[in-house]
C-alpha cells in the first residue's frame, strides 16, 4: 500500500528554519515526481517544490530559501526553509506531483496525506 507520512512543521519567527519531512512508503521514490504544496484558508493548494531524481523546480516566491532533497536509502524527500517568512505560514502537503501518478497510486488524483502546520509568526 502506498502511504506518503508528512512530518515536521511547527512555528518558528520570522528569519528562522524548518525541515519538513516526507517519508514514501509502497514505492521508491526516485522514480517519481515529488511535490511540495501549501495552503492556507480560503486558497488553493499551491505547488511550491517539485522534485526528481535530477531535477527540482521552486516557485519565484521560495527561491533562495527552500531547498528540497531526495533521500534514497531512506526513501524520503526533505523540504528545508530557511529565511521564513510571514506569508509561508500555511499547511504543507506533500504528494506525488503528476496528478495520474496521483490516480494510478490512490485511485483518486484528489488523494492527500495529512499534511504539517508551518507557522511563522513574531
Amino acid at each position: 500500500q502506498v502511504r506518503v507520512v508528512v512530518s515536521g512543521g511547527g512555528e518558528v519567527q520570522p528569519g528562522g528554519s524548518l525541515t519538513l519531512s516526507c517519508e514514501v512508503f509502497g514505492v521508491i521514490v526516485s522514480f517519481y515526481k515529488m511535490g511540495w504544496y501549501r495552503q492556507t484558508p480560503g486558497k488553493e493548494r499551491e505547488l511550491v517544490v517539485s522534485i526528481s531524481a535530477d531535477n527540482t523546480d521552486l516557485v519565484n516566491s521560495v527561491e533562495g530559501r527552500f531547498t528540497s532533497t531526495m533521500d534514497n536509502k531512506n526513501n524520503t524527500v526533505y523540504l528545508q526553509m530557511n529565511n521564513l517568512k510571514p506569508e509561508d505560514t500555511a499547511v504543507y502537503f506533500c504528494n506525488f506531483a503528476d496528478a495520474r501518478q496521483r490516480m494510478r497510486l490512490f485511485g483518486s488524483s484528489d488523494a492527500w496525506a495529512q499534511g504539517t502546520q508551518v507557522t511563522v509568526s513574531s
